[in-house]
């Protein structure tokens, strides 16, 4: 069984919109995953903070 098979189909990711959340945008990319949809993003009161969904293809 490969590392790839045994991620999950679907992840969704969050955090403070910031290099590190690109970084690891990047990184489930470069994993296989494809984005999902646009992402979502919000304001806490002090920063904005983004989720962002993924789907690995079959």
């Amino acid at each position: 069984m490969s590392e790839n098979s045994e991620l999950p189909r679907y992840r969704v990711l969050t955090g403070p919109d910031d290099a590190e959340f690109c970084l690891r945008v990047s990184a489930a990319l470069d994993a296989g995953y494809d984005l999902h949809g646009s992402p979502a993003v919000t304001f806490d009161g002090d920063r904005v903070i983004v989720a962002q969904a993924l789907i690995r293809p079959r």
